[in-house]
């Protein structure tokens, strides 16, 4: 069933000015995060986000078209990235994320021959609806930060253009019609990012001075000094990949609930992890870092209601032209925090609000003790980032809180016949 809201639906293909728009609209809305993965760690913010459009392009065409997500730097495996640079070099935390990828197809051809059947057993709504809260709210801290700290220390400045750009963005949204009511994240950080340059946050020189085309310096496997496997790179990132795929998973329901469908049985979930696979398997070998399916993109389609896959298609074509125009990379590279925490603060919490719609639309009762026990430890672990540590392995946050939920609602006895009914209920419709 069609949800009647949707503007642009999946294969819905949009007028050249209008996917244009749109397009750019989902790379600013990535870009802050997938650069910022690689100037952590050390690799080549160019070579990532040439990395993230060829990871989404590949995710496209091996989910057959069907699924609207873009592939950007995951953050995940920022820590074991760092300390392999410190030892390994590049040349191990390449590795390390082709190994990545190669866990996610191996997985994917399991899920392949035992089916998904299993999914609605594992995700009834009871688990969805809190974990999808959960994908949203965990990144609070995260946008509260960009919005209000400059170098560690409150600025009354940096929040106020957070709080103009997220507030433009409102605005955007509820009175623009047409076109332009289809790219209201991009109008608010054009014009929160030109108010930042009034305010003193852009460096102006270094846009300035900065050559026009420049052509990233890409790190092949092995062509540097020759190939040598490197175990313990492997070993350290490898495990990581189970805890990606939980918040795979996660966005999956987000979009299946934002689009009315249900991607783990079309095109299934064995296509959407060798997509995601294909992708960090692709990365490695540029000498990029793994990359996961996006959250930010995902908030600025259930904001827009534009789920198109030819956007998403678009933003990847101008990511990988943009890892080439210096100049420009630059510029979006000065994107001033307060711009990307303000509309953070719109793009991550129309994200928990689609969970929370997916437990009313299901009628869950929290009278239930048992509804109650489940959404009380998945949101507080999630949101409060809990995390198990064990020796350099670490299960964070929305991945920990994925697990416990699952395992709740396996062992909690379902005492309360009501309860039974809402249980069996589809996670998507």
């Amino acid at each position: 069933m069609k949800n009647e809201e949707i503007k642009l639906d999946i294969h819905d293909k949009p007028s050249g000015l209008a996917w244009i728009g749109l397009s750019l609209q989902h790379m600013f809305s990535m870009f802050g995060s997938t650069v910022i993965v690689p100037l952590l760690v050390g690799l080549s913010p160019s070579i990532a986000l040439f990395a993230s459009g060829i990871g989404t392009l590949l995710h496209i065409l091996i989910t057959k078209g069907k699924i609207p997500a873009y592939m950007g730097s995951s953050f995940a495996f920022i820590t074991p990235m760092l300390a392999l640079m410190k030892t390994t070099g590049i040349a191990g935390v390449q590795q390390g994320v082709i190994a990545v990828g190669v866990v996610y197809l191996i997985v994917a051809a399991a899920v392949w021959l035992i089916g998904t059947n299993w999914i609605d057993h594992l995700l009834p709504p009871i688990v969805v609806g809190p974990i999808v809260i959960v994908i949203g709210l965990s990144l609070a801290g995260a946008a509260a930060q960009d919005a209000m700290m400059k170098n560690n220390h409150y600025d009354l400045t940096y929040f106020l253009i957070a709080l103009a750009t997220l507030f433009l963005a409102i605005f955007f949204n509820m009175k623009l019609k047409g076109f332009l009511g289809m790219i209201p994240v991009l109008l608010a950080i054009v014009v929160g990012y030109l108010l930042s340059m009034a305010c003193g946050l852009v460096d102006l020189h270094a846009i300035a001075t900065a050559p026009w085309f420049k052509v990233p310096h890409f790190e092949l496997l092995g062509t540097e000094k020759g190939f040598h496997l490197e175990w313990n790179a492997i070993l350290v990132m490898a495990p990581i990949a189970f805890v990606t795929m939980t918040e795979h998973m996660g966005h999956l329901m987000v979009l299946g609930e934002l689009t009315q469908r249900n991607f783990f049985k079309d095109p299934g979930l064995n296509r959407t992890l060798a997509g995601d696979g294909a992708a960090s398997l692709a990365a490695g070998l540029l000498g990029g870092p793994a990359v996961t399916s996006y959250g930010e993109n995902i908030g600025v389609m259930a904001i827009t209601k534009v789920y198109s896959v030819y956007v998403i298609i678009g933003a990847a074509l101008f990511a990988m032209a943009f890892a080439f125009v210096n100049k420009l990379n630059v510029l979006i590279m000065q994107m001033p925090l307060p711009v990307i925490g303000g509309i953070s603060f719109l793009l991550f919490g129309t994200i928990a609000s689609s969970g929370i719609k997916v437990m009313i639309d299901n009628h869950l009762d929290l009278n239930q003790k048992r509804n109650l026990m489940i959404a009380s430890v998945v949101l507080v672990i999630g949101v409060g980032n809990a995390y198990l540590q064990l020796g350099t392995f670490q299960f964070t946050g929305v991945a920990l809180a994925t697990v416990i939920g699952i395992g709740l609602n396996l062992i909690l006895p379902r005492t309360n016949a009501p309860e039974a009914p809402e249980e069996t209920t589809k996670t998507t419709k």
